[in-house]
């Protein structure tokens, strides 16, 4: 068998897109996977396409040796959009290679170690605040929409929710410096005014979500080290699952982790073992995110396993669309030091229509498919009716 050609097709997402990989071979299978180029990921579709050549006439069951080569060929420009862009091309491999062999990914990879995954309703209330209208979504203006959004998640059978910073005073809006999206750019500072926004929201959310629920709570890059000292103190007391930190520095966050009673997870954009070990050996977290969207399922195991070692667990980053939770449902499957997974439950109207087979979830879990490959493949004609909004 050989790869006969490789094309990226795009899908719109509301305000975002829904970008895929096709990987066609001579004998007919089709490869699929989903990456991103919405967050900060511009250029991976040049650099897939860039890496095509490189590929095609190859055998695609040897994703081993083709990873290998397209690192190789990039050697000088490790990391960032070029492994989002070889993550993509792997896991559409990784597709070919077992519905050529008739089997489910995670067979291929040593098999199911859990056939039902817990899931966390991610985002929550995030996009109906900022973009409702693109969405098509009831929006989060007060505190009392997050009230009644706890309540959602319950009646929807999830257990466990997450969510970002919200200033909720005449003019409502997503807190996220970081990524320059609001006020606070470039200081990146912890203010009074946004640490009780924060608290104030985690106690809506709790009054609606109950006691049951867990709550965890994504800061993004928005701090740096004493920001997010402050943050994580302030909110010990409403019982989060986690405080998610992004930092380049371990040493930092292992002083974060040192200083708060809040477990601490980090690692969504790091690439690759030779990102992860300082962090594990700084003991600076005590779940590490994966995104095997760009690291590429295979890697992501590897991550997996060298978290094992440091007696971490491991969570996938997985804001994408369904497609990608099928694939981050194969590693969860796997990984026997897996903690909860991430999806998003707000989304736009057409996002059943991309794929051939949806996620079944039951009582806030995603179960297994049982499927060659994946378990689903990209609908093509409902991708082709959704044409992305940037063109």
């Amino acid at each position: 068998m050989k790869i006969t050609q490789l094309e990226c097709l795009h899908a719109d997402g509301g305000f975002r897109n829904f970008d895929f990989v096709k990987i066609s071979t001579d004998e007919g299978l089709v490869g699929w996977s989903e990456y991103n180029e919405s967050f900060g990921g511009k250029g991976v579709t040049s650099f897939i396409e860039n890496l095509a050549p490189s590929i095609v006439g190859h055998n695609p069951c040897a994703y081993e040796a083709l990873v290998s080569r397209m690192h190789a060929l990039r050697r000088t420009a490790p990391g960032s959009a070029v492994q989002q862009a070889i993550g993509a091309i792997e896991n559409a491999l990784l597709d070919v290679k077992a519905k050529s062999l008739n089997i489910p990914v995670y067979e291929m990879l040593g098999g199911p170690v859990r056939e039902k995954i817990r899931l966390y309703w991610s985002h929550c209330g995030t996009y109906r605040l900022s973009w409702a209208e693109e969405m098509g979504l009831p929006p989060v203006r007060t505190l009392d929409d997050c009230v009644g959004l706890g309540r959602e998640v319950v009646n929807s059978g999830f257990t466990g929710l997450k969510t970002n910073i919200f200033l909720l005073d005449d003019n409502p809006r997503l807190y996220c410096p970081g990524f320059l999206r609001s006020e606070g750019f470039p200081e990146l500072n912890a203010e009074r005014n946004v640490i009780r926004a924060m608290c104030d929201q985690l106690a809506a959310l709790r009054e609606g979500a109950g006691p049951d629920m867990d709550l965890l709570v994504d800061l993004n890059f928005n701090f740096k080290t004493e920001g997010y000292l402050k943050m994580a103190r302030a909110m010990e007391a409403y019982d989060l699952l986690w405080v998610e930190i992004d930092t380049r520095s371990p040493q930092a966050l292992s002083y974060i982790r040192q200083g708060t009673t809040i477990p601490v997870s980090s690692g969504e954009c790091l690439f690759g073992r030779v990102e992860y070990k300082p962090f594990f050996d700084c003991e600076a977290m005590d779940v590490a995110i994966i995104d095997t969207l760009w690291n590429g399922v295979a890697e992501s195991l590897k991550v997996a396993s060298l978290a094992d070692i440091y007696e971490v667990n491991v969570a996938p980053h997985n804001f994408y669309g369904h497609l990608a939770t099928m694939m981050s449902g194969h590693f969860c499957a796997v990984a026997p030091n897996f903690r909860i997974m991430e999806i998003d439950c707000d989304t736009v109207a057409w996002h059943d229509d991309l794929v051939t087979v949806k996620p079944q979830i039951e009582q806030g879990h995603l179960l297994l498919p049982s499927g060659p490959g994946w378990g689903t493949d990209v609908n093509e004609e409902a991708v082709r009716a959704h044409p992305p909004r940037n063109g």
